[in-house]
């Protein structure tokens, strides 16, 4: 058996979920097993239609009187006792925060081996062929992965979303973990939503960034401009950040936000490593830049070599004519 652990936002499974069910899918396969899905919270069972096209043949719903929010080593120790239960040969979950600490902590309880970010998995049995990212993407590790049971972590953005040869409708099962004190000293009391407005770069379509190039804080009116203008949301290298231009929130990069829009306008950005990982979940790149040799430039799918304050005024109004 398989066992993905699937995220989810009130019934909803989160994209980076689907992505590794694409993964946990081929493995399934190649091992001739079944796939199936571990999920936490009220509206777990909600997702028995959403998870159907992607070939999940069980859900497994884990409901405790005590896990009303998040609790890391809660929700860890939970799956290791699901696995433990079913005798599933492999664990599989997203590549996220959360995704990682789970598995981390289920690993911890079940003494398994796990590999995280994954962008290739093969093979079958107790042994596993990975190649996965390492110091946020810089470089690519080739690894062999063996256990009993074995747990990984799909890279985010690395594997499509795809729905399975035929739709399954699945099972759901409750299942309630024995747990502790100890499992629940760390969880989530309360949610704040925050003040900021418009669309969340990780679910933009179209995110246009600003680095340093922009010059200030008051120039990336102009920025605003051609987002609002593109239905999407700006962001900021760690350059712009630092200077103290836009908030954190805004920051893309290995420590700011992972996207993955249609489009990525980088206006003014050299492109170092820690802001490409953070940009290359992008399906194309547009770079505005004064400096034809920059990094940014070079990965870009499509670059205009110019001033950023004449060329984006430029493109808006272009893209207003013909709107």
């Amino acid at each position: 058996m398989i066992l993905g652990f699937v995220e989810h936002e009130s019934g909803v499974p989160e994209e980076t979920s689907l992505e590794m069910l694409t993964m946990a899918r081929e493995l399934a396969t190649d091992e001739e097993a079944v796939l199936c899905a571990v999920v936490f919270g009220d509206e777990g069972a909600a997702l028995k239609d959403e998870l159907g096209p992607y070939g999940i043949e069980e859900i497994h719903h884990v409901t405790h009187d005590r896990l009303e929010g998040y609790a890391p080593e809660g929700w860890g120790e939970s799956v290791a006792q699901l696995v433990s239960d079913l005798g599933a040969s492999t664990v599989a979950a997203a590549g996220t925060d959360r995704g990682h600490e789970v598995l981390a902590h289920a690993g911890a309880t079940l003494d398994a081996p796990m590999a995280t970010n994954c962008v290739d998995v093969t093979g079958a049995g107790e042994s596993y062929e990975v190649r996965r990212d390492r110091w946020g993407g810089s470089l690519v590790e080739h690894a062999r992965l063996e256990g009993e049971t074995k747990l990984v972590t799909a890279a985010e953005h690395e594997y499509p979303i795809e729905e399975a040869a035929s739709t399954t409708e699945p099972t759901v099962n409750e299942f309630t973990p024995s747990l502790e004190d100890a499992h629940l000293r760390v969880r989530v009391e309360r949610v704040e939503t925050a003040d900021e407005e418009g669309i969340p770069l990780g679910e933009a379509r179209v995110v246009v960034g600003g680095g340093r190039g922009v010059g200030g804080p008051e120039d990336y009116d102009k920025l605003e401009e051609l987002a609002d203008l593109l239905g999407g949301t700006v962001g900021a290298s760690r350059a712009a950040i630092n200077e103290g231009w836009r908030p954190h929130d805004d920051q893309i990069g290995l420590t700011g936000a992972q996207i993955s829009p249609d489009i990525y306008i980088a206006c003014g950005i050299s492109g170092a490593v820690q802001h490409m990982v953070g940009c290359k979940g992008a399906d194309k790149i547009l770079a505005i830049n004064t400096d034809s040799e920059a990094a940014i430039v070079q990965k870009a799918d499509y670059a205009v070599i110019g001033d950023l304050h004449e060329v984006v005024p430029e493109l808006t109004d272009a893209i207003r004519e013909v709107t």
